[in-house]
């Protein structure tokens, strides 16, 4: 579950200052995408259905989670940094996670959205203890779009994600899939 920021040490073995900003803006970059990519996925799937107000929920998060994409891709240009080489593959992937988890249902589409925005909670807040001397305007920043994440978060679950056939196992494939794809992000 979500922990609260504590301070991090500086990660030894992953050089400069610079090619950690790096991986920070990169990762970020490609989880705001993929988010933005699932929110549409469950969207289309509800939207000419009777859960209509679901696919304007999902739609509404998809626009937040587009200001956050916006953001890093800004961060991108203004501090030359490359994105991912493997934006294709999370675009394509993440739209097929809100498509497959819509298509099992309103409880699947919720667990998806918990497991995911818990993560990428967290996610942050490590980055926000990493950044809150060396970049505490980006930290801030951050701190404003974890608060977004959260909320997500707790509607998902206030909404039955904990209700979805199979939770246990639903959530620990997409948290797996979460980190392995946060790793992969920072350094390809």
């Amino acid at each position: 579950m979500m922990s609260p920021a504590k301070p991090v040490p500086p990660r030894p073995g992953h050089g400069s200052t610079r090619r950690r900003l790096e991986e920070i803006l990169r990762v970020d970059h490609a989880g705001e995408l993929a988010a933005v990519q699932i929110y549409k996925g469950q969207s289309m799937v509800f939207a000419d259905t009777p859960k209509r107000e679901l696919s304007e929920q999902f739609s509404h998060m998809q626009g937040e989670e587009q200001v956050h994409l916006d953001a890093f891709e800004r961060l991108l240009r203004e501090r030359q940094v490359r994105p991912t080489a493997m934006t294709p593959i999370w675009r394509l992937a993440a739209l097929g996670l809100g498509v497959g988890t819509a298509l099992l249902g309103e409880k699947a589409a919720h667990a998806c959205t918990e497991a995911v925005e818990d993560v990428i909670a967290d996610h942050y807040a490590e980055q926000i203890a990493e950044l809150e001397t060396s970049d505490p305007a980006l930290a801030q920043r951050l701190t404003q779009f974890r608060q977004d994440e959260i909320g997500h978060h707790d509607r998902a679950v206030d909404q039955g994600a904990r209700e979805a056939t199979g939770y246990p196992l639903l959530s620990a494939l997409i948290k797996t899939g979460c980190r392995v794809a946060i790793k992969i992000s920072e350094k390809i």
